[in-house]
C-alpha cells in the first residue's frame, strides 16, 4: 500500500489522512476514525501490523468532497467506507456488504433505507436531487432520514417534547416533538437490560419467582417513530419539519464494516 498515493486521494477532496501502524490487533485489521490536531480534523486509518490490510480509494468526487474507500485483508475480506464532508465536519460511514457499490453515488444510495429508496422512485423527483439533504422524498440530518407523513393521526397525550434521537454513544439529535407507535412490548430491568418479550418474561418468572422483584419497566422495541418541529444537532444545521415525519436511520448498522469505524457523530 502506497501511503503517499492514499493521502493524495484524500487531498483531492480537501481532506488530510494519516496512517498509523499498530502492533496490537483490534477487532480486525483496520479501523477508521476522525481525529483532530492543531490544523483541524483529519482521517486516521489504523492498520494492524499483526494482520495488515490493503487500503485503497475506489472512487473520489472532489466537488462533493466525498470518496469511497475499500480495505482488503490477507484473507480477501473486503469492506467499503464512504468518507466525506457533511455540512460542518468530516465523517466515515460503513457501507453494507450486500449492496453493489463501486462509486460515491452508489455508496450514498446503499446507505439509504429501503423505504427512502422506494419513495424516491414513487415521487419521480429529479435524480440529481436524490442526494440533497432535502428533496421531494425526505429530509436528512446526518444519519437520520425524515420521511413526510402528513396524514398521520397521533394521540396528542402521547406526544413527547425535546426528545433525543441517538445512535449508540453518539451526540443526540434533539427533536421538538416525538411520537412513538406500535412496536413489541418488552420488560426491562437492570438484570435484563436488553429486554424480554412477554413469553420470555413469563418463562423467567415461572422458573425464578424472585425475579418478580427486579424493578421491571415496560418499553416498546422497534416502534415506529415520528417527529415534527425543530431538529437540532451541534454538527448540523437545524431543520424544521412542519408536518409529522417518520424517522429512519441509514443502513450503516447493517454493515459488518461498522465494527471498524470508531467515529460516531
Amino acid at each position: 500500500m502506497d501511503v503517499n498515493v492514499l493521502q493524495r486521494q484524500f487531498a483531492r477532496i480537501g481532506a488530510r489522512a494519516h496512517v498509523r501502524w499498530l502492533d496490537q490487533r483490534f477487532r480486525g485489521a483496520v479501523a477508521l476514525d476522525i481525529v483532530q490536531d492543531r490544523a483541524g480534523e483529519l482521517f486516521e486509518i489504523r492498520i494492524s501490523n499483526e494482520a495488515p490490510a490493503e487500503v485503497e480509494v475506489l472512487h473520489a468526487e472532489p466537488r462533493q468532497r466525498h470518496l469511497l474507500l475499500m480495505s482488503r485483508t490477507e484473507t480477501n475480506e473486503k469492506h467499503k467506507f464512504l468518507c466525506g464532508h457533511d455540512e460542518r465536519h468530516w465523517f466515515v460511514a460503513a457501507v453494507p456488504e450486500n449492496r453493489a457499490v463501486s462509486t460515491v453515488r452508489t455508496a450514498m444510495e446503499a446507505l439509504k433505507p429501503d423505504e427512502v429508496v422506494s419513495r424516491q422512485l414513487r415521487q419521480r423527483g429529479r435524480r440529481k436531487n436524490w442526494n440533497r439533504r432535502r428533496n421531494e422524498a425526505f429530509v436528512r440530518q446526518g444519519e437520520w432520514f425524515f420521511v413526510p407523513e402528513p396524514r398521520l393521526l397521533v394521540n396528542e397525550k402521547l406526544v413527547l417534547t425535546n426528545e433525543p434521537l441517538r445512535r449508540g454513544g453518539g451526540k443526540p439529535h434533539m427533536v421538538e416533538f416525538l411520537y412513538r407507535s406500535g412496536g413489541e412490548l418488552v420488560y426491562v430491568s437492570t438484570q435484563k437490560p436488553n429486554g424480554l418479550t412477554q413469553s420470555q418474561y413469563n418463562v423467567l418468572l415461572s422458573r425464578h419467582p424472585e425475579a418478580r422483584h427486579w424493578a421491571w419497566s415496560t418499553l416498546r422495541r422497534n416502534p415506529s417513530v415520528y417527529v415534527k418541529g425543530r431538529v437540532r444537532h451541534a454538527d448540523h444545521a437545524t431543520i424544521s419539519l412542519g408536518d409529522w415525519h417518520r424517522v429512519l436511520m441509514n443502513t450503516e448498522t447493517q454493515a459488518a464494516a461498522m465494527r471498524h469505524v470508531a467515529f460516531l457523530d
